[in-house]
């Protein structure tokens, strides 16, 4: 059954073997390079580990003491609990380093702070119960004086309203350069069951009181200009509209026995656009308020703070091996020694070797075939070394199509022996070295075709049957004596016959059918040599009617050229010989 045939059936590619020291030398070169440049990156980027992602939490203590110069409070000693107080969050603590103060304010109604030139002249300039976000308080619908020149509208709000919208320049907390935060991070890798932090077991009290990261990369704890310049900005001028910088924690640990690893590395950048001119709202403030009783009046100070959000963020990953992950890292990289044949492949097709070991290279490797629904016509010129490859034609004569390729000829040297063999006994070898111009019986046509240039072809009125024996005038093949002597020769004819079949019930009489193809198949051997393959050697007009002169049919009826039938009869040449 064929189904049963197609499993118990295995495939396997075909290889061939060069035998060069050049080229086995070239390539066991090239296959120790790809090995050595595979190793090389399964140890640097630890392709035989499995990996996890860190879990991770960040705690931090800010420590540091400054003295700011307040506007109406003189000097105002700030720690901990002033600039950074409560104003913490998840993996982030933020530090104050500018303030404006705005002091003793009340409910009540005030003129509003004029934004962008906004001024009033009447009270109908001004909407009662109207509010922006531009604005400090609900108008009351009057207009009153800003100062000795200026109006603007009334509003309901804390007063006096804040007036100041441009930080003071230098930062009034700049000495927070000097403060330090001590960071906690404590790490996980579920996968492993592993758990580290960053301050490590060796560190001790004494150990982080003296540590600075200036000669120990893995403190932890940081000075806050230290900070800010290795993020590559300024401190002075980054504490003046403030702003956010990223503290990055790098855990790539190797959990291997033999080289266990597990240390974190700091980074640090800025994370929000620093140039002033390029944001609408640059660096980072906001608005708090400390609030008392005065004489029964509630009464508060307006703080609006500018200072540097510091975050936190922890990424990483630990690896162990795995002989899983080895076995699928060897399996992916096996393909990269395709790229040795690729590049043999190509030195031979280029000039690095000469054309015949390329081409003897080329149709060992590769086995061409040819789309079957295109009929490939071969076509052998007596005045032309190379043969030609067209495609048929149902309209346009044979003779006139352009080829699609040329070939050069391949003798059968089998063919050249089994003839000399057969025509030594009564054939004198010096016959075939009379010229070609040397006439035989050869009848020319008065009348040829007009894709005939020999004089001598019969016309048809099939196309792929309108081809002569030259592609450019001159004489006609079937006047040559080798004509007579391969193709005609009734006493060869019949030793061929009998070499195909030495026990024919004939008795060695053939009749002219058999010769008449047999006179065929010499004609193809003897032209074609080995014709390439997958294509059907054509027959000229004037070889085909000399042929069927020399031995008729009884009933004068032909079969004509057919492409299926000529690669049967060349086949059939090539086993005979």
């Amino acid at each position: 059954m064929p189904c049963c045939d197609a499993l118990c059936q295995y495939d396997t590619n075909k290889l061939v073997r060069i035998q060069s020291v050049r080229l086995g030398s070239l390539k066991w070169s090239l296959n120790a390079a790809i090995l050595l440049f595979i190793c090389i990156l399964m140890l640097w980027n630890r392709k035989y580990q499995e990996f996890d992602l860190v879990v991770s939490s960040v705690t931090s203590k800010v420590k540091g003491v400054a003295q700011a110069h307040l506007p109406g409070d003189g000097d105002v000693v700030w720690d901990e609990v002033d600039y950074s107080g409560p104003w913490q969050d998840k993996n982030s603590f933020f530090v104050a380093t500018n303030v404006i103060v705005t002091k003793d304010q009340k409910q009540g109604k005030c003129p509003q702070v004029p934004l962008k030139g906004r001024y009033c002249h009447s009270d109908k300039d001004c909407e009662k119960g109207a509010w922006d976000q531009q604005k400090h308080g609900i108008q009351t619908g009057s207009c009153v004086k800003f100062d000795i020149l200026k109006k603007t509208c009334e509003v309901s709000a804390w007063c006096p309203i804040e007036k100041r919208t441009s930080p003071p320049r230098p930062a009034v907390l700049a000495a927070a350069e000097n403060f330090t935060v001590l960071i906690k991070n404590n790490i996980r890798f579920p996968a492993f069951n592993f758990i580290r932090r960053n301050i490590l077991p060796q560190m001790n009290d004494a150990y982080l009181r003296s540590c600075h990261r200036g000669n120990d990369s893995l403190c932890p704890i940081f000075r806050l200009g230290d900070i800010v310049r290795e993020a590559g900005e300024k401190f002075s001028e980054m504490a003046i509209e403030g702003g956010v910088i990223g503290i990055q924690i790098k855990w790539d640990c190797n959990l291997d026995r033999l080289m266990q690893r597990c240390l974190p590395t700091y980074s640090f950048r800025r994370l929000d656009e620093k140039e002033s001119n390029r944001t609408l709202y640059p660096g980072l403030n906001f608005r708090f308020a400390k609030y008392s009783m005065v004489n029964g009046v509630e009464e508060r100070i307006l703080y609006k703070v500018f200072g540097i959000r510091f975050d936190v963020m922890v990424f990483g990953q630990a690896g162990k091996f795995s002989f899983i992950q080895l076995i699928i890292y060897i399996g992916s990289t096996l393909s990269y020694y395709a790229l040795t044949t690729i590049l043999i492949d190509w030195l031979i097709g280029t000039s690095c070797y000469s054309a015949d070991v390329g081409q003897n290279y080329s149709e060992k490797k590769v086995e061409a075939i040819r789309d079957s629904t295109k009929c490939i016509l071969c076509v052998s010129y007596i005045d032309e070394s190379n043969l030609r490859l067209v495609k048929r034609s149902h309209k346009k004569s044979l003779q006139d199509i352009r080829a699609m390729s040329l070939q050069q000829r391949m003798e059968d040297s089998g063919y050249l022996k089994a003839i000399i063999c057969l025509l030594q006994p009564d054939v004198d070898t010096n016959q075939d070295s009379q010229p070609l111009d040397r006439k035989v019986d050869s009848t020319s046509n008065p009348c040829p075709p007009s894709w005939c240039v020999c004089k001598c072809c019969a016309p048809s009125s099939v196309p792929q049957e309108q081809l002569c024996c030259r592609h450019s005038e001159g004489v006609c093949i079937t006047s040559s004596p080798l004509f007579e002597r391969l193709v005609l020769c009734r006493s060869l004819l019949e030793a061929v016959l009998l070499y195909k079949d030495p026990l024919s019930p004939s008795g060695g009489h053939f009749n002219a059918t058999d010769l008449r193809h047999c006179a065929y198949r010499q004609y193809i051997s003897w032209r074609f040599g080995v014709a390439p393959k997958d294509t059907h050697p054509a027959i000229p007009s004037c070889c085909v009617w000399r042929i069927r002169v020399e031995y008729p049919s009884p009933d004068g009826q032909y079969g004509g050229f057919r492409p299926a039938l000529m690669a049967s009869m060349q086949a059939c040449a090539d086993s005979d010989m």
